[in-house]
């Protein structure tokens, strides 16, 4: 059960996305605080009412977080919506280098990811490994938001982060195996996902599925190999 939360003008803490932070006293006039108080208790109807008021979209809490960062980070789809169709930055990075649209691609929000694509989601906008949404949405098996992101036109299906690792690789190295994965696999060549590509030490993905015994991936990708 999350704690009451606390008095947005006599105290310097508060609960915040179900934690407690220490924040600087500030007047009325210039706290960010209702808002954020009202996606912490998912309160949709304050929201709105806040919303109507045009307040100030990119006001950051404790963590950086913007009002909308909040709101996917509690999962908060509704809100989120809101929050994207009034105005509220798609990409605006928090303290960990997350922003609301490589968050909800790693995560399998896919309406949050397509809200976000049709409001400026930026590609170049990258998490704190360096890679886009679409690099751990292949990880975790997050299929649809996949499929979303991989025809999405101009998206850098081959782009490499710093662990040298394309979507592709990722889906093939961090995977489970799963009839799930391998149709991430199968979406992503489709997709154009460049199979040749190796990893820092130069292993290729087919390599890695073979040594990890995904025998359904690694015939995949001997396949497109041999197109």
């Amino acid at each position: 059960m999350r704690p009451a939360l606390l008095s947005r003008v006599t105290s310097s803490r508060r609960w915040i996305g179900g934690a407690l932070i220490s924040l600087p006293l500030l007047c009325a006039a210039q706290t960010p605080m209702p808002l954020f108080d009202a996606i912490a208790t998912h309160n949709k109807k304050a929201v709105t009412e806040i919303l109507d008021q045009r307040p100030d979209l990119e006001v950051r809490n404790a963590q950086q977080q913007t009002p909308l960062m909040a709101a996917v980070y509690q999962g908060n789809t509704d809100l989120a919506l809101l929050l994207i169709q009034a105005g509220a930055d798609v990409n605006a990075q928090d303290a960990v280098a997350n922003s609301p649209f490589l968050y909800a691609g790693a995560e399998g929000m896919l309406a949050i990811v397509r809200e976000a694509l049709s409001h400026g989601a930026d590609f170049t906008v990258l998490n704190r490994y360096g890679g886009t949404a679409l690099i751990p949405a292949a990880e975790k098996g997050h299929l649809d938001v996949v499929k979303l992101l991989a025809h999405t036109p101009n998206y850098p299906i081959n782009h490499v982060n710093r662990l040298g690792w394309t979507a592709l690789m990722e889906a093939v190295i961090l995977g489970d195996g799963s009839p799930t994965q391998v149709e991430i696999v199968r979406t992503l060549l489709e997709a154009g996902a460049d199979a040749s590509i190796p990893d820092k030490n130069g292993i290729s993905a087919l390599h890695h599925a073979e040594a990890r015994g995904f025998v359904d991936m690694a015939s995949l990708l001997k396949k497109h190999q041999a197109k």
